[in-house]
């Protein structure tokens, strides 16, 4: 089988950007797939960066660098930075992917990617065409809430419900429902029959908030047949125990990780990921 060639050529670097990033699984997806993609003279590393220090870092990268992805505290900073954006990321206001250009870095949000396979693997996006209710429930209007909204407009989801603590948490979530001419409502944060009903309703719920505070909302959620869990460690959280003992389907950080990383790689190498490879370092029994 002939080695294929990335068109940057043999050797280039990529890192990921965060504080604290000792933890960081990407180093392995990204090395798997240079490995697997023939490009042994590729590098992937982890470099603890701060938002304040994201410019400097960036900026001053050598020559080598083909992209960097970006997770905590640095997607705001990384949107900021960059000297062009993809629609979507200007969309979400948020970005967890530079990468190089001729004139400078453009900013990306493959965290949108990660969503959009993570509902294809619970099957929501063929159950929404055919024919099921196209609502959805979001469990928090942090960050993450707002690619989850892009990612739940493109699989054809027209309303979905935000539990959150109040109103004012989620206008951003609100404003970008708007904007994708969905339908959103705020809910109240608490395990209640409100909650319970949407949850049963909906093709998908999707929690984005740390495992502690979605625990709380389980007795609820575990009504939803179909539900994502942003949290991948620990694994698998009070949750997604809830959902599976009620028979319910859940799909974890993990999947999302790995569908997002899919993207930055074609996004860095110019070639398609490979996902066999990539899936087997990241979810050796899927």
């Amino acid at each position: 089988m002939p080695v294929i060639r990335s068109p940057y050529g043999d050797n280039r670097r990529a890192a990921v950007l965060g504080s604290p990033i000792g933890h960081s699984r990407s180093p392995a997806v990204h090395l798997a797939a240079y490995h697997a993609l023939g490009l042994d003279g590729w590098s992937y590393d982890r470099i603890e960066c701060t938002a304040d220090e994201l410019p400097g870092i960036v900026s001053g990268a050598a020559p080598e660098f083909i992209g960097f992805s970006v997770t905590m505290p640095n997607k705001l900073a990384a949107l900021d930075f960059a000297t062009e954006r993809t629609e979507r990321a200007a969309l979400v206001g948020s970005a967890n992917t530079l990468v190089r250009t001729d004139d400078g870095w453009r900013a990306d949000c493959t965290d949108i990617d990660g969503m959009t396979g993570a509902l294809a693997a619970l099957g929501v996006d063929a159950d929404i065409a055919a024919g099921a209710a196209p609502d959805a429930v979001v469990v928090g209007a942090g960050g993450t809430a707002l690619p989850t909204v892009v990612a739940l407009a493109e699989v054809g989801v027209s309303t979905i419900s935000i539990v959150a603590r109040d109103a004012g948490r989620a206008a951003a979530v609100l404003d970008l429902c708007d904007r994708l001419g969905i339908a959103g409502e705020v809910i109240a944060f608490e395990a209640g029959v409100a909650l319970e009903h949407r949850c049963r309703d909906a093709s998908v719920v999707v929690s984005t908030v740390p495992a502690p505070a979605a625990e709380i909302l389980a007795p609820a959620v575990a009504h939803a047949g179909k539900v994502v869990d942003v949290i991948y460690d620990p694994w698998p959280t009070p949750l997604a125990q809830a959902v599976e003992a009620a028979g319910g389907a859940v799909v974890g950080g993990l999947v999302m990780l790995l569908n997002q990383a899919f993207r930055q790689v074609e996004l860095f190498t110019g070639l398609p990921a490979p996902r066999e490879a990539m899936t087997k370092v990241l979810i050796p029994n899927a």
